[in-house]
């Protein structure tokens, strides 16, 4: 199966979300106070750090060289986090808020790549693919049931 430029591409986008994810979730997880979000925050950092080594790893399997970093649009989200962290009165909740809305565009970001009919994706990349979504469909959810709890 030919491994595309364009499909290198999409999987070196989606190593820079994760990146950027992991950092996030690193940064959240400094400014809670409450342990169990604190310990939620830091478990999905480790999380997407084990996403971006397998993300690395499939793109090395095709011969092509993954991005290091993190991309500039992560970059201005972190700092939309630390902004609204000064502004409000309810951090766990805030940043509960903005796990969502990242949770949810990362679902959107996998769903295109897996859904995209130019290519046709490996196996093995495929069911790594629909693996980290499920997992972030997860994330969502606890999420979700953390925001009621802290609201």
């Amino acid at each position: 199966m030919k491994y595309t430029v364009e499909m290198s591409n999409k999987l070196n986008e989606l190593l820079e979300r994760t990146y950027d994810a992991e950092k996030g979730f690193k940064k959240a997880a400094e400014k809670v106070d409450h342990t169990t979000i604190k310990q939620f925050f830091m478990d999905r950092a480790k999380q997407r750090y084990n996403f971006g080594q397998e993300l690395k790893a499939e793109i090395e399997a095709f011969g092509q060289n993954p991005d290091k970093g993190g991309s500039t649009k992560g970059t201005l989200h972190r700092s939309w986090i630390d902004f609204k962290l000064l502004f409000a009165s309810n951090n766990e909740e805030a940043m509960l808020e903005e796990v969502h809305r990242g949770e949810k565009e990362a679902i959107e970001t996998y769903n295109d790549i897996l859904h995209d009919k130019e290519f046709v994706l490996p196996p093995s990349t495929e069911s790594l693919l629909m693996k980290h979504r499920n997992a972030i469909r997860e994330t969502l959810e606890t999420a979700n049931l953390f925001e009621t709890t802290v609201s």
